[in-house]
């Protein structure tokens, strides 16, 4: 009988610690529930109220129907025709110290894509034959014929498709730590939804607020940190960026063969202290052996290269130019 009573009174009290774990459960995710809702309301009010404060900048051409921005600037004979990398909240105020480096004797034309900067969105797949050919398009609408093509990142795997469509416009391509079609391991998934949900529920906004602004450090001034930050609050893991990210493995496999016209100058900036890719210079050797004027200048510095040697990149630029060959029309 005193065994019986035991087992009994441990029951009782077993019970009595799993309702206290429930509840405990129970308050923690409720707890965290709230804490979400609060953020995904703080997330749009905060949104609405920053869109008011962003200046607007450059001018719009239609593309497919909508709106993409471009920002123009110099009067240079020759035409720089800039591309960001991908993700890059606001292409224009990102490569404004590179800009201001260039428009003294250039033409600077920088195309934010859908999805990016002030240009609309869309829902068109973002392969790279859809992507080029919106760039193109927008290209076509201002008028240019001839220039050279500079981009960053991304703009690597874009611009070689680019050029076997477009070969009679494009003069030369010039990467800032541009991407190389066929680099390893970008059939990698990503977790899309994840990022998806960070930035919808306000919880990527409060990652910002607590790591700080990431343009602090930089030479730009205090009022386009500002821009950059709250256009970056407004377009940062947008449906059509997402869609972009879905597409980058089958992009790169689609453009792993594809190399650049022999007699097309290439001039590569790649960043000299790439820790998570150990071939990185070794294949933009490669790259820029691809071409007859081809020429890799290793950097060390961010993945975004332009933002702390914008002036050495400038410099190099110009030197290149003026000694070789620009690849005559067809």
């Amino acid at each position: 009988m005193a065994d019986t009573a035991e087992l009994k009174t441990d029951g009782r009290r077993n019970g009595k610690r799993r309702k206290l774990w429930v509840r405990i459960i129970g308050g923690l995710l409720g707890a965290l529930v709230l804490f979400i809702g609060i953020m995904f309301i703080v997330n749009v009010i905060s949104t609405k109220a920053e869109q008011k404060r962003i200046d607007a900048y450059g001018q719009y051409v239609q593309v497919d129907g909508k709106k993409m921005n471009v920002l123009i600037q110099g009067s240079g004979e020759q035409t720089i025709v800039l591309l960001p990398g991908q993700g890059t909240a606001s292409p224009a105020l990102d490569f404004k110290l590179l800009i201001d480096e260039l428009i003294p004797e250039y033409k600077v034309v920088v195309i934010e894509p859908f999805g990016y900067g002030l240009s609309d969105r869309t829902d068109k797949e973002r392969t790279t034959e859809n992507i080029i050919g919106e760039i193109h398009e927008a290209v076509q609408q201002l008028g240019l014929k001839r220039y050279i093509l500079m981009g960053h990142s991304i703009t690597g795997l874009y611009s070689v498709s680019y050029v076997k469509a477009y070969p009679d416009e494009v003069q030369a391509f010039v990467g800032i730590d541009s991407s190389v079609p066929n680099q390893p391991g970008m059939d990698a998934k990503l977790p899309l939804r994840s990022m998806k949900f960070l930035q919808d529920s306000g919880l990527m906004r409060l990652l910002k607020a607590v790591s700080g602004n990431p343009y602090k450090s930089l030479d730009f001034d205090e009022h386009t940190k500002e821009q950059l930050n709250l256009i970056s609050n407004q377009v940062s893991n947008n449906p059509t960026m997402i869609n972009e990210l879905k597409h980058l493995g089958s992009n790169f496999k689609n453009a792993e063969q594809l190399t650049y016209p022999k007699d097309l100058p290439v001039l590569l900036f790649a960043q000299s202290n790439n820790e998570h890719n150990k071939q990185w210079i070794p294949l933009h050797e490669e790259q820029a052996k691809q071409s007859s004027q081809g020429k890799l200048i290793p950097m060390e510095g961010p993945h975004y290269l332009h933002h702390t040697k914008y002036k050495e990149i400038a410099a190099e630029f110009k030197e290149y130019i003026a000694k070789i060959q620009l690849k005559p029309a067809q």
